[in-house]
């Protein structure tokens, strides 16, 4: 479990299902993907998250608003194809209607000091649909840099951020 100020982020269970397919069977908050979820591929999901945390320690985490206790959106640490390569990276998805708040940021900033302090990887990404505005300035706001940008056939054009250990540490 990871705490931030207004967030803890927990590994899912299967009862979290009704508030993911909320947020993502909703056209608005899944515009930067091919559709929104179905039932299944939400379940899917949340069955790929635990398999995760089995397999590598880590996973998309259940992000909780500490106020309400409400399950806003999922935020963590994957293993990526990034232009070909399989990458750590940090994703995130926010419930529409926290948008605007910084809460995507805070939990990305959380996941970025997690993953620095618990594993040995020198180099953090996110990857996103060029059109993603919102998710660049998160990765932007986590300290990390645009480092390429690459034709993907689910994005059409994809952009690559990353933070080094050495640059998160001079964060600090």
């Amino acid at each position: 479990m990871i705490e931030t100020e207004r967030l803890i982020l927990r590994a899912f269970t299967m009862g979290d299902f009704d508030a993911l397919f909320v947020i993502f069977s909703d056209s608005e908050t899944m515009r930067h993907y091919p559709k929104p979820f179905n039932a299944e591929r939400t379940k899917e999901w949340i069955e790929w998250n635990l398999k995760n945390y089995r397999e590598h320690g880590f996973g998309l985490w259940a992000v909780v608003l500490k106020e309400t206790n409400e399950v806003i959106g999922d935020c963590g640490l994957t293993l990526q194809s990034i232009d070909g390569e399989l990458l750590p990276e940090i994703g995130y998805h926010i419930h529409k209607k926290y948008w605007r708040r910084g809460l995507g940021s805070e939990a990305a900033k959380a996941v970025r000091d997690w993953a620095f302090e618990n594993t040995d990887f020198d180099c953090l990404y996110s990857y996103m649909k060029y059109t993603n505005v919102a998710s660049y300035s998160v990765a932007i706001s986590s300290g990390m840099k645009k480092i390429k940008e690459y034709p993907d056939e689910k994005n059409t054009i994809s952009y690559a951020y990353a933070i080094t250990r050495e640059e998160w540490e001079a964060l600090k």
